[in-house]
């Protein structure tokens, strides 16, 4: 296990390149480092060393010198593949597993790496040819990014090409700028996902995928892939399946034993993560088991005369897993030196900004926090590091899974089967009804993101397979789900230098899983059947038996509630709110709300807006400091000094703060919209001046709002934008009304009853959020109305459906019900996280406006020419007047709202002068 990295194409500076990328890897490899350069390429290796401790240096060069590596990894098969090789004449220098991959390539090209078994990143560079390739393992486990200059590659030119185990290597070249990738932030926001694509969170940065090999020359780049894996499995899937048995049972235990088996092969001392699960607890197990039937085996002389294993745990959590490790120790008392960690939020607090430059990019829950702590105690006593990673993804170990197959086996028409599964899933089932029916109203995370981010990127789409259960577990396991988490186990072991080793990852174990049917995988409600059955006799049944799945996480409720106060500073920060992501308003309101009752929400989403504002400050508010100081510093001090300036920088380092937006202008028109309308059918001009105003809250007086906002208009008014004598109207949202008059609540206020939830499912939902299409509107229409009501104008309005009439829905339920308003995301705080009904009594709010301007200063020829107040529900799809103290007919007014000139967005112009040029004319 080691740090590589390397670069091609940057001439005089490659020497220069290749140190600074070596130094910011010096906590992937304490043990060696080496330096290779020749002609247009650089490469630069730092080691742990695991394997032929004393003859495993790199890079390492073939004796005839044509080729040199350097590797990061562990190849299990690499003695049967070094025996072939002496059997077709190579001879070796060395007994470590880098020599025998070097002479595969000599002796087979890129076609020798679908023969490895392990997990490797690897650069090979030809003398001969002058090119170099770059490889990554089949499942990815280990990492390799890249950045390619495209504007020296477009013109033709030598490719200039860099390439790591870590995003910060590339940093430290100082050869271009770090910017995130707002496409990555966006799909991280809205879909909870990262590393499904080669596009990583900085822009230009790429990584190798799964199976995947770079190569490049004079001539350019290209990215290939060397394996036919995933084919493969597909191909095995296809076959007819072997039939289930017990049989099949055995020699899946003795395929997992050996695959556990070949990753002891260590000279130092090797360990086991253990989170009390039914993975990890399988590796400890087997391990423990054969140290008590076979202590001589020198196979396991790695691990020692008892195993060292590794837990997270916390007491009295709802989420802590204590009570299964301690069953798994007292059952290998004699063979287990068990430690155990307990991570606690003030840590987690101290080690946060350390956390996320470890990881580099954000991710998904502070869940590898535990991991983080673990491996950072493991590293005092082991270098070498097992667990039970990937057996989720390859056997169905999350709830979802369920789902997936019981639609194949619907799609299939196995009815019999089907029937079964859902029986043995019902608590499952059951589990899945309850947090659907909770009550809980989701903020959608639109709601709390800048509008225009979320429009520039509204195409991007995430789907998942939903009825075939083996293709699911190929999408997972090599895009979806797997490979993040092997990301957040790389980056974990190596700041603690320890080599993190995945016995369920394994090429060919998968392939023999793909070989059986599916009853195998998931049968009578029980996924990992196969697995479990295996450990018969080896785990407990408290452990091999379990139904609830925790695994390494943190009690992320429960710390987000003690260190609120801390979390908070960060969401109300400068900072947070100058980021082109978030409507920082929006998010503060909800954290203020998940404070005061935290039942309301769940942390993820809060998570995730945090982890992109930490990132931001580590990789980019201070992005000079940190290349320089990773390129620069001496690896001894790295670490010492990385983690004084975090404690010690300020927030915004070498960011000058953002200027707020300017406030629009009275008497422009909003972005997109025009001031002046010619409305039909009576031909005049009508000329609307959106106001901009301050967020308005439960309680506030909307008259005086009125009054001092008509005086402001009024103060620096051009003599042509309102013509004397012109009348002119003012013209409020109903929306500020409710909003004041507490008749608008948060989402996550109003509890849906059942009754609503069902309903709203026949209301189609617009995109704008007005309706009743969502159970919080409908929850509303019910309190407003009752539900005898609601239900009969349901009926009406399926009836209207049936005789081509339309709008017989609201012609029973009233138009209250119709101006009743839910959640429009893209809207301005509060109104993208609440839900409304019309103002109370909107002709009396009208006439005491009215009043409170006639009393305003303001110019006596524009008091004169004052007509009224028009309380008035438009939006982009139509308008109507709830109610004025004017005689002009509601459709004409209407009409002059036809483009809704006070805009759909972030606009904050719930106001609007509104000005009759028409009659004005005819003067």
């Amino acid at each position: 296990m080691c740090g590589i990295s390397g670069s091609y194409g940057f001439g005089a500076d490659t020497e220069g390149i290749a140190r600074r990328m070596n130094s910011a890897l010096a906590h992937r490899g304490p043990d060696g480092e080496g330096l290779f350069v020749d002609g247009e390429t650089g490469l630069a290796h730092r080691r742990l060393s695991i394997i032929d401790v004393a003859g495993g240096a790199q890079p390492m060069t073939t004796a005839d010198g044509r080729y040199t590596i350097v590797y990061n990894g562990e190849t299990y098969n690499y003695l049967p593949l070094r025996a072939e090789l002496e059997e077709l004449g190579h001879t070796f220098r060395t007994d470590s597993d880098t020599e025998v991959l070097l002479e595969a390539h000599a002796e087979w090209g890129t076609a020798a790496y679908d023969r490895f078994n392990g997990m490797f990143a690897f650069a090979i560079h030809d003398a001969q040819t002058g090119t170099v390739t770059v490889a990554r393992d089949h499942f990815g486990i280990k990492p390799l990014y890249y950045w390619i200059d495209e504007s020296a590659e477009g013109a033709g030119g030598r490719p200039q090409v860099l390439f790591g185990s870590e995003i910060r290597a590339l940093l430290a070249a100082q050869r271009f700028d770090a910017a995130p990738d707002d496409r990555a932030v966006y799909r991280y926001l809205k879909f909870r996902v990262q590393d499904d694509d080669s596009q990583t969170f900085f822009r230009g940065v790429r990584r190798l995928m799964a199976g995947e090999v770079l190569e490049i020359s004079a001539d350019g780049t290209s990215v290939t892939s060397f394996t036919r894996l995933q084919e493969e499995l597909r191909e095995i899937a296809e076959r007819p399946s072997r039939p289930y048995s017990q049989e099949v049972v055995d020699e899946y235990r003795e395929r997992f034993q050996e695959s556990v088996r070949l990753r002891l092969q260590s000279e130092v001392p090797v360990g086991t993560s253990l989170s009390g699960g039914l993975d990890s607890s399988a590796v400890a197990a087997v391990i423990a088991r054969h140290l008590r039937e076979q202590p001589q085996d020198e196979n396991f002389s790695a691990v020692g005369s008892r195993q060292n294993t590794f837990s997270a745990v916390f007491p009295n959590s709802s989420n802590d897993e204590e009570a299964y490790v301690d069953k798994l120790l007292s059952d290998n008392a004699g063979q287990i030196t068990a430690h155990k960690i307990h991570p606690q939020p003030d840590a987690f607090l101290e080690d946060l900004r350390d956390f996320v430059r470890t990881q580099e990019e954000p991710i998904i829950s502070t869940g590898p926090y535990a991991q983080y702590a673990v491996m950072r105690e493991a590293s005092q006593h082991v270098t070498v590091l097992l667990d039970g990673q990937g057996a989720d993804e390859m056997m169905a170990g999350y709830n979802p899974y369920f789902y997936v197959y019981l639609r194949q086996l619907r799609r299939q028409k196995r009815f019999k089967e089907l029937a079964s599964e859902i029986v043995g899933s019902r608590d499952i089932l059951r589990k899945l009804a309850r947090t659907k029916y909770s009550g809980r109203t989701s903020v959608p995370i639109e709601a709390l993101l800048n509008s225009g981010f979320v429009s520039e990127h509204s195409s991007e789409k995430v789907t998942s397979v939903q009825d075939d259960i083996k293709e699911r577990l190929l999408e997972d396991t090599f895009r979806s789900s797997l490979p993040s988490l092997l990301r957040y186990e790389d980056k974990n072991t190596m700041r603690f230098s320890i080599e993190g080793r995945v016995p369920f990852v394994d090429k060919e174990l998968l392939k023999f899983l793909f070989s059986l049917d599916e009853s195998a995988i998931i049968h009578d409600g029980w996924n990992k059947r196969i697995l479990r059955e295996a450990m018969d006799g080896i785990l407990p049944d408290m452990i091999s038996k379990r139904r609830n799945k925790i695994g390494f996480t943190t009690p992320e409720g429960e710390w987000f509630r003690t260190i609120a106060p801390e979390l908070m500073d960060i969401f109300a920060s400068e900072s947070f709110a100058s980021r082109p992501y978030f409507d920082a308003p929006s998010v503060v309101a909800l954290f203020e709300d998940y404070i005061a009752n935290p039942g309301n929400h769940g942390t993820m989403m809060f998570w995730r807006l945090l982890n992109v504002e930490l990132w931001m400050r580590t990789f980019f508010d201070d992005a000079e400091g940190s290349t320089r100081a990773l390129g620069d510093r001496a690896a001894a001090d790295e670490q010492a000094e990385l983690a004084a300036a975090a404690a010690a920088a300020p927030v915004d380092a070498a960011r000058e703060p953002e200027t707020e937006e300017e406030p629009k202008s009275d008497y422009v028109a909003n972005p997109a919209k025009e001031l002046d309308l010619v409305s039909e059918p009576d031909g005049h001009t009508w000329r609307r001046l959106p106001l901009q105003t301050a967020l308005v809250a439960r309680g506030d007086d909307v008259e005086s709002l009125a009054r001092e906002r008509v005086e402001a208009f009024a103060a620096s008014l051009p003599a042509d934008v309102v013509p004397d004598g012109s009348p002119w109207y003012f013209v409020i949202s109903e929306k500020i009304i409710a909003i004041t008059q507490g008749r608008s609540w948060f989402t996550w206020e109003i509890k849906p009853r059942r009754s609503a939830k069902v309903l709203s499912r026949f209301v189609t939902r617009t995109p704008a959020g007005i309706g009743l299409g969502d159970p919080t509107t409908m929850e509303l229409a019910i309190r407003e109305v009752g539900l005898p009501r609601v239900v009969a104008a349901s009926a009406a309005g399926a009836a209207g459906k049936v005789i081509g009439k339309r709008g017989l829905f609201y012609e029973v339920v009233g138009a209250n019900v119709r101006a009743i308003d839910g959640p429009t995301p893209y809207s301005a705080f509060p109104s993208n996280v609440s839900a409304k009904l019309p103002p109370k009594d909107p002709d009396a709010v009208s006439a005491t406006i009215s009043a409170a301007i006639r009393g305003a200063d303001i110019p006596a020829a524009l008091r004169d020419s004052f007509v009224g107040t028009v309380v008035m529900d438009a939006n982009d799809i139509g308008r109507n007047v709830l109610g004025s103290d004017v005689d002009t007919p509601n459709e004409r007014l209407e009409a002059t709202f036809a483009d809704n000139p006070l805009g759909q967005g972030r606009q904050r112009t719930p106001l609007a002068i509104l000005v009759d040029l028409g009659a004005a004319s005819r003067r």
